[in-house]
């Protein structure tokens, strides 16, 4: 599934992680097992207590059954746009532009559920989340609603991880003197500074990293952090 972009009224982007269609279909696995086990229970009390399936009993079973009914709509609106199944594989409810979900939202995603799930058995949800691009099934475009991954997309930049030759010859043993945690906060900072331009950040690391390793150098500071970060992998990956 694609992820989009939408721009704020204060012209903030923000990233929609939308939640792939399988993710969904798990969580609805996960609800519908959840919802089964309830009813096995109730069931194994029935029995247990020596109740029968009396029709005087039939408005009993209906209370019982309005749980179930209600079942999306309670746990998204109590657990802030997730359902179990939800929670479990870490997708979450939320509208259009980022912002929390109403009551609202929720009621309509719900009552049009009957239409995207229940009645054509999913077969519209499907068709509209694959056609619309941005998660959305009819509850969801009526409600300005969509569903979002909440898990993280790792990449090697976020990784102590960079390419080096196999040639290379590090500068700096000193750098054994930092830690992963060291080299992580520094790479992470150095990259951010190095995009939007921000040499006051670069300067600090570069006066830090000396600090705490005791590296003298006239390097440029941009040069020398790279180095640092290289001279760093090359030594970890001989151990």
């Amino acid at each position: 599934m694609d992820n989009f972009h939408i721009e704020t009224a204060q012209n903030v982007t923000i990233k929609q992680n939308v939640a792939p269609l399988s993710t969904r279909i798990g969580a609805f696995i996960i609800d519908m097992l959840i919802i089964a086990g309830y009813y096995l229970l109730i069931l194994l009390i029935i029995n247990a207590l020596g109740f029968s399936l009396d029709e005087s009993l039939y408005v009993y079973y209906a209370l019982l059954s309005l749980p179930v009914f209600f079942y999306s709509l309670l746990f998204e609106s109590l657990m802030n746009g997730q359902t179990p199944g939800k929670y479990i594989t870490k997708i979450r409810v939320t509208k259009i532009d980022g912002s929390k979900p109403t009551f609202g939202s929720y009621l309509i995603r719900w009552v049009l559920r009957l239409i995207d799930i229940s009645l054509a058995s999913g077969s519209v949800a499907l068709l509209t989340i694959l056609l619309n691009g941005k998660g959305q099934r009819l509850g969801d475009l009526a409600a300005g609603t969509t569903v979002i991954s909440e898990k993280k997309n790792i990449t090697i930049k976020d990784t102590l991880i960079v390419d080096i030759p196999e040639e290379y010859t590090p500068t700096f043993p000193q750098v054994t003197l930092l830690n992963d945690k060291d080299i992580q906060t520094i790479k992470e900072l150095y990259l951010k500074a190095k995009k939007t331009g921000n040499h006051k950040t670069i300067l600090k690391l570069h006066i830090k990293i000396m600090n705490i390793t005791g590296i003298k150098t006239e390097m440029k500071p941009i040069n020398f952090i790279d180095l640092i970060i290289k001279d760093y992998n090359y030594f970890t990956q001989q151990m």
